[in-house]
């Protein structure tokens, strides 16, 4: 009897970018340097292509294909499109950053792209092992991203720091998984959820498997303590590959979060939930004082993602469709906010200079008041000031929690809010009230200001469609809940 032929049609997205990706590979061998735009331009339309199968691809109902190994449903296709808008952003600010220093080569494109698929099939896992190579596709291309300037110490350094943990990190991933699927007999997703209901919450293995399981995704949301390498490989990577770092693969982490602790281990949920709390609570609490201390801006955005990755679980912890939705539309929010902020910081780099102090802010509403404004918009939304995105999505997870019955943790994260607005409002008080050091007017090419422009607004201007933004996360949840 001869297996029935899998539905390519949910997977087509990930075959277009795969292909491509091999395809531009091939084709930058061939191109001079004096050419290379070529390949940034068939990288771009990459995306564009994958977000085009992408919302053909949709469909009311999940679609399950390969054996139920691989699901196409509303959260995938969200994060999927979210991906390669943060991604499309993230080359075209890289570019003549790459290109003054001798790195603009087809490897960082395609590395890129890969790494795009990985986090792609992590947004579609409904299987561990789906789950497993999605993410090991994504590290390995992000270890190779980070030391690509060869000719550089600091990011080899930071690239062997980010392997070795990244290493460990996914074994004890690998063994928690292999430990559930000892208990369960299955490493479907959805088959691990039905056998779990039939076992005791406190079984000492399944709690055992999920312990380490909790600290794989602990150490890829970069959440304290384990968050060690978070600041040395944003420190160390090329700015480059630090836009792409801290945005587009939190968006996988989210993916890895409701995969498999909603979609799998919600029976352990009991059990998860503290975990979480002390995550969450540690996370929020070192990052914002941690970040003060700081005098290099890139440093002190690692610090932040580390006290945003403890907002975002916020959300996770209320253990609800609603805290659930809350928590997409904080981390896709923070992906926003992130490449401004990094951008910002690639467009006042130039060749030999590196703008990575803070110092290196001073007075830029001297040499350009529009930029001023842009980072301005950045910091404030990072911070959680109305009327920005920033705001409304600590205000919804922070809800979620108090929905929950868990004011104290709520009471807990605003004042902790508190604490970080000191470091974002630094900034601005050094853009607008300090002498400019650095008296060059800014450049970069209009494309990328104008996506600059376009990037910070949005955190501002698309504040009316709040609500129809938490609906498309909503049912994205919900997509996951009937699945």
């Amino acid at each position: 009897m001869t297996a029935a032929m899998p539905n390519f049609l949910p997977v087509a997205p990930e075959i277009f970018v795969f292909s491509m990706a091999c395809v531009i590979l091939l084709v930058d061998l061939f191109l001079s340097d004096a050419r290379r735009g070529v390949t940034y331009l068939l990288t771009q339309l990459t995306l564009i292509g994958a977000a085009v199968l992408t919302v053909k691809g949709m469909s009311a109902a999940a679609v399950m294909t390969f054996n139920g190994m691989f699901v196409g449903d509303a959260l995938a296709n969200v994060l999927k499109l979210a991906i390669y808008g943060v991604t499309f952003f993230g080359f075209a600010y890289s570019r003549d950053y790459l290109r003054e220093r001798g790195m603009y080569r087809g490897e960082y494109f395609v590395l890129g792209l890969f790494g795009v698929v990985g986090m792609m099939v992590m947004a579609s896992a409904s299987h561990f092992l789906t789950l497993y190579l999605g993410l090991e596709l994504l590290s390995l291309c992000v270890y190779a991203m980070v030391a690509l300037q060869r000719d550089s110490g600091q990011s080899t350094e930071a690239a062997m720091k980010y392997f070795v943990l990244g290493a460990m990190a996914s074994g004890l991933l690998l063994y928690g998984m292999s430990m559930l699927y000892g208990m369960t007999g299955s490493l479907e997703i959805s088959a691990v959820r039905k056998a779990i209901e039939g076992l005791s919450a406190d079984n000492v293995i399944l709690v055992f498997g999920l312990v380490f399981v909790v600290v794989g995704i602990a150490f890829k949301l970069g959440a304290v303590p384990f968050h060690m390498w978070v600041p040395d490989v944003y420190h160390g990577a090329p700015t480059a590959v630090t836009v792409y770092l801290g945005t587009a693969p939190k968006l996988a982490a989210f993916a890895l979060v409701m995969r498999l602790l909603v979609g799998g281990l919600e029976g352990l949920a009991v059990s998860w939930q503290s975990m979480l709390i002390i995550l969450a609570i540690l996370s929020m609490a070192a990052g914002n004082v941690i970040a003060i201390a700081q005098d290099n801006i890139k440093r002190m955005l690692a610090y932040s993602s580390i006290s945003h990755m403890g907002f975002f679980l916020l959300g996770i912890v209320s253990v609800s469709q609603n805290g659930y939705s809350s928590a997409l539309f904080y981390v896709v929010v923070y992906a926003v906010m992130s490449l401004g902020a990094f951008g910002m910081v690639i467009l006042l780099s130039r060749a030999g200079f590196e703008a990575e102090r803070l110092d290196d802010f001073k007075g830029l509403n001297q040499r350009s008041p529009w930029h001023a404004f842009l980072m301005l918009l950045v910091m404030i939304s990072m911070a959680g000031v109305p009327p920005t995105f920033g705001f409304y999505a600590k205000l919804l997870v922070i809800q979620s929690v108090i929905n929950a019955g868990m004011i104290w943790l709520a009471i807990v994260a605003v004042l902790l809010a508190v604490i970080g607005a000191f470091y974002y409002l630094r900034v601005i008080k050094l853009m607008y009230f300090d002498d400019a050091d650095d008296k060059a007017p800014l450049g970069g090419p209009a494309d990328v200001r104008v996506l600059m422009g376009i990037n910070a607004l949005a955190l501002v201007l698309l504040i009316p469609w709040v609500g129809v933004l938490m609906e498309v996360c909503r049912a994205a949840i919900r997509a996951l809940a009937v699945a």
